[in-house]
């Protein structure tokens, strides 16, 4: 895993948004890192800027759960939006289940 960080971390600092996914999975599992919540956020949050479904998703567990960012439903909510608006059917569940709640 070691070298696949290594490889993931040269792209994302190239601005690479699946890079800065991978690289924020890599943080999250601790595959070939330390595991680091902080920083699985960070990576995330470029990919999910730059408009990473994927990493929106991961983005908006991250606030509803507070893994390394504190708990924030309304950021959880908007994030699982822009994922779900991007076909990610696990998204459109969850925002589904999040107006049912409230």
């Amino acid at each position: 895993y070691s070298q696949a960080v290594e490889w993931f971390r040269k792209a994302a600092e190239q601005g690479v948004a699946v890079a800065q996914y991978n690289l924020g999975i890599m943080y999250h599992g601790g595959q070939g890192v330390a595991q680091d919540d902080v920083q699985a956020v960070k990576w995330w949050r470029k990919a999910a800027e730059q408009g990473d479904a994927e990493a929106q998703h991961n983005l908006s567990l991250a606030y509803s759960r507070g893994e390394g960012v504190a708990q924030d439903d309304v950021q959880a909510a908007a994030w699982t939006r822009k994922a779900a608006e991007q076909e990610v059917a696990v998204a459109q569940y969850n925002l589904g289940f999040m107006y049912a709640k409230g």
